[in-house]
């Protein structure tokens, strides 16, 4: 660890602390800006922690045998202390940067780009497994642009789903009690059985090498392969990394380019998403602590309840070739209700995954504040776009899930909800679609070939 001067002297002694210092300080904003914050700090406390302790017991040892071999151990165990102190520092910082809300507001949402649609599919179960795009790119623009096409709804576990609506709205305005209502358009109920315009989907159909796993029908657990439309079963849990997708019981018409779905998997049930520029989603919810599963398996007690364009999980939600795939261009991801890492495993982040205001769609937009999840009860919620470019997530026990709702309830349950936090978004204009890699998974990054080098080379030195 550095470079000691041959005759073993405290000058050396203190260059080596500076460098494990001068690598500590890389080590952390490498690792925050690519990784967990939280989670890395702690580690780096832990390590630092350590090394104070190692140390510091050749330190008394030396001391009086030796006082240059002590005054060697003292400088490094002085080093590991500042550093301790300074970790511990860092951690309460990015603890207190975000705070505890029950509602949670977007503004100017919605901005005019483009995105890259999938043209066509090509040996789909061969290794010669291809993605095409078409050359002229898809533009939106409007309130809630891209948002405002039709979307899927994604659920991962633990959790456990016991309501489900969508609504439209023909002129729902956040915070005007007299704007227009609520129309209910889907529901689902688990205690009941009751399924309206709703179908579950999950990935339990063939694996593709450049698609991934198809969408199948769901079975009543949510997560095995069903021959036809079922009814997710009452109390149904799944667990970390298991996942469903409610789309609407609309099927698509044949799969092109120019159809009402666009290009899809010729092999799995194909169904519209959730229509309308405002349009609300609710859900009563359980997201209970991971007891299940192991802790090494991909996000691990990160429950999450997100939107996705609709396009995106008919051909490849988790595809690693950009071309299969409209998300990485921009299409649009909302994430209404997601533990983003096992550190913060109470914390439940909105996030936008697009191009408005920001070219880094693998972090997205998120709000700076967390809704808290509740480990044993029952959560109710959801989340609200209205004809201002407003979107609203909240968790409130008021939240009901009537045929038609007024717009003055919706205004009260966020009211209700107590503390919020609101986000307004950039004007973006002509925003133009781009092409890296997919993001996949609960992973909030893919670092590079040459980054995961750097990081493994500076953790060994620290090391």
């Amino acid at each position: 660890m550095g470079n000691r001067y041959h005759d073993g002297s405290v000058v050396g002694s203190i260059l080596d602390g500076s460098v494990y210092q001068v690598v500590a300080l890389v080590h952390v904003i490498v690792l925050a800006r690519f990784g967990s914050l939280i989670e890395n700090i702690l580690l780096l406390r832990k390590k630092t922690e350590d090394f104070q302790a190692l140390f510091y017991i050749p330190y008394t040892i030396y001391s009086t045998a030796s006082p240059r071999f002590g005054n060697f151990f003292f400088l490094v165990h002085q080093t590991m202390l500042f550093s301790s102190l300074l970790v511990s520092t860092l951690v309460s910082v990015a603890t207190a940067a975000n705070q505890e809300v029950e509602a949670i507001q977007f503004s100017n949402l919605g901005f005019s780009g483009t995105y890259n649609q999938v043209e066509k599919l090509s040996n789909i179960y061969k290794d010669s497994c291809s993605c095409e795009v078409n050359k002229t790119p898809v533009s939106f623009s409007g309130t809630n642009a891209p948002l405002n096409e039709e979307v899927s709804v994604h659920f991962r576990g633990p959790l456990v789903l016991n309501k489900f609506a969508s609504y439209v709205s023909d002129g729902f305005k956040y915070g005007d009690d007299s704007s227009g209502d609520w129309k209910r358009l889907s529901y689902y109920e688990g205690s009941s059985g009751t399924s309206e315009n709703v179908t579950f989907l999950t990935s339990a159909g063939k694996n593709s090498s450049c698609l991934g796993i198809g969408l199948t029908y769901a079975g009543t657990d949510g997560i095995s392969k069903a021959d036809s439309s079922t009814v997710l079963a009452k109390n149904t849990l799944i667990n970390s990394n298991d996942e469903f997708v409610i789309f609407s019981n609309i099927s698509c018409g044949k799969s092109g380019y120019n159809n009402d779905c666009g290009v899809y998997r010729s092999d799995i049930p194909a169904y519209h998403g959730f229509y309308g520029t405002t349009k609300m989603f609710l859900f009563e919810f359980q997201m209970p602590n991971e007891t299940h599963t192991s802790t090494d398996i991909s996000n691990y007690n990160m429950p999450a309840i997100w939107l996705l364009n609709a396009h995106i999980p008919r051909t490849a939600q988790y595809s690693m070739n950009v071309n299969c795939s409209c998300w990485r261009s921009g299409c649009g991801e909302f994430d209404i209700f997601e533990v983003m890492n096992s550190t913060e495993y109470l914390h439940m982040y909105s996030t936008i995954h697009d191009y408005q205001g920001s070219d880094d769609i693998q972090t997205g937009m998120a709000a700076p504040a967390y809704i808290e999840r509740d480990l044993t009860g029952t959560m109710s919620g959801g989340v609200a776009f209205d004809l201002s470019g407003n979107a609203v997530v909240w968790v409130s026990n008021s939240t009901s899930f009537d045929s038609t709702i007024q717009a003055s309830s919706v205004n009260s349950w966020v009211k209700q909800a107590g503390a919020d936090v609101a986000t307004t978004l950039a004007t973006v204009t002509g925003q133009s679609a781009t092409t890296t890699s997919k993001k996949s998974g609960g992973v909030s990054y893919q670092p590079s070939f040459i980054t995961n080098l750097l990081m493994t080379v500076l953790t060994l030195w620290v090391i």
